[in-house]
């Protein structure tokens, strides 16, 4: 845990008592605040109260007295519409802030020189997080891995000089956090997200940039044109910054090179310095980091790990050892060249479509609760299906997707089970050379036949695990 100091002896009003919420006020009790905390939702609020952290109906409450209003990420600030105690917090004129924004100014208080790096973007920042933690661990780093990705990041140990923290920071997050000054701020990618929590996109962009914007180095995606305007600002300000690719040679920054090799692609990681490119990496043969999202997601790890003081080959070894993360591309087994791969997290097109550059010969189960747009921005990956099987609420929309496109072979198997069974039928019956993909990359939110991504993710993996012949990585 990291105790929050900066307010003691200070009352605290504090909204959100889930995951975050509860460690936050955890970390707040902790470091001498007088915490007030709410939420709407009544186990929460007996959980709370269980650890001896004080519920007060904040409706009720004489805000004169609060210091300061922590919110939890999933409350919104804006939009749709602003949360009640936002109006109670501005009618008497305090802060609104988050847990981010707690950690940062413990940060300046006790170690304000402690390394941490902090990753955002619509799209590949968990596995990117996950990738940066892994490299720094194996290369010996004391690393505290956390934020919108496993634990809250009051729950990690505090900032010291000697000890990096890698922190994911959603959308919500880096909105209640107005002085977060990272010293590496990384910015991979923006696409439409959110934006009934933003109200319209140019805003949702400009949330992303404060990350980067108060970052001692900043590493950002140039592979959309948002994210590359957000470069052009950075350089303009004469500010540290490192741009990166995964589609595009750089004169300068960060790179991946992707080359076919005997039916297969290499990609190299290329760093360029003063003009002179340099080959640090291949992620050839790395099924932990398979694909053109990857080659951002390593390429985003190299500048941040370099940044930090790791070498070249330092980087490359952790990059040799990385597990990858449960749900995204995640390479689960095979039965013979037929290789099955969990994607739940693609839950818009946007994901998906990474996934669909990762393979030539792919039998697709997709479907669900649809994103805006669907998945009409994939057609041109579709000469890579071999065949389709579609699931959930979104199968009369995408099958009329495919047939205005032309030439994709699918059915509708109305759920997970059905269409794991058909799709390793016809992939283990599918001609030619080389390996073949039962691929799991919906394109769409779960929450039509399931709770949430994970839940999906784990009931691909069952039902894939208990196929005849099947083998997974690292059996045997």
């Amino acid at each position: 845990m990291t105790p929050v100091t900066v307010f003691a002896g200070r009352r605290v009003a504090l909204f959100g008592l889930g995951g975050s919420g509860l460690a936050t006020a955890r970390a707040l009790v902790a470091g001498g605040a007088e915490v007030a905390a709410w939420d709407d939702n009544q186990a929460s609020r007996d959980k709370a109260a269980g650890e001896g952290i004080a519920v007060v109906d904040l409706a009720q409450a004489d805000w004169s007295g609060f210091a300061v209003l922590v919110l939890a990420p999933g409350v919104p600030l804006t939009h749709p519409q602003p949360h009640w105690t936002v109006g109670k917090a501005k009618a008497v004129g305090i802060e609104i802030i988050g847990d981010i924004e707690l950690f940062f100014r413990e940060r300046a208080k006790i170690a304000p020189a402690a390394p941490v790096v902090c990753i955002t973007g619509t799209n590949g920042k968990s596995t990117t997080t996950a990738l940066i933690a892994h490299v720094l661990r194996s290369a010996g780093r004391d690393v505290q891995m956390g934020g919108n990705i496993g634990t809250a990041v009051l729950a990690l140990a505090p900032p010291a000089a000697n000890r990096i923290h890698v922190v994911e920071c959603s959308s919500y997050q880096i909105d209640l956090a107005p002085s977060m000054a990272p010293s590496v701020g990384i910015q991979m990618n923006l696409t439409p997200d959110h934006l009934d929590r933003h109200g319209t996109f140019e805003h949702y962009g400009a949330i992303k940039e404060r990350l980067v914007a108060g970052a001692d180095i900043a590493v950002i995606g140039v592979d959309d044109e948002p994210s590359k305007q957000m470069a052009r600002r950075r350089a303009a300000t004469g500010r540290l910054l490192v741009k990166i690719s995964g589609e595009q040679p750089l004169d300068e920054g960060v790179f991946a090179g992707i080359t076919a090799n005997a039916g297969t692609l290499d990609t190299r990681i290329v760093q360029v310095r003063a003009g002179r490119p340099k080959v640090v990496a291949n992620l050839a043969g790395i099924g932990s980091l398979r694909g053109s999202h990857n080659a951002q997601n390593a390429a985003a790890a190299f500048a941040a790990c370099f940044a930090l003081g790791l070498t070249a080959e330092e980087i490359a070894a952790g990059f040799k050892s990385y597990p990858g993360l449960a749900h995204r591309m995640e390479e689960i087994g095979r039965i013979g060249r037929v290789v099955f791969i969990n994607d739940s997290k693609a839950t818009n097109a946007d994901s998906t479509e990474k996934a669909l550059t990762s393979f030539r010969d792919i039998f697709w189960i997709l479907g669900g609760k649809a994103k805006e747009g669907g998945i009409e921005s994939l057609t041109r990956y579709f000469p890579n299906i071999a065949k389709a099987y579609l699931i959930g609420a979104a199968s009369d929309a995408f099958a009329a997707t495919f047939d205005e496109a032309g030439g994709v072979a699918y059915e509708r198997s109305g759920t997970l089970d059905v269409a794991v069974a058909a799709a390793t039928r016809d992939a283990q019956m599918h001609g030619g050379e080389g390996e073949i993909a039962v691929l799991l990359s919906p394109a769409c939110a779960s929450f039509d036949q399931f709770p949430n991504f994970e839940v999906r993710g784990e009931a691909f993996r069952g039902l894939v695990t208990g196929l005849p012949g099947f083998v997974g990585f690292g059996a045997g």
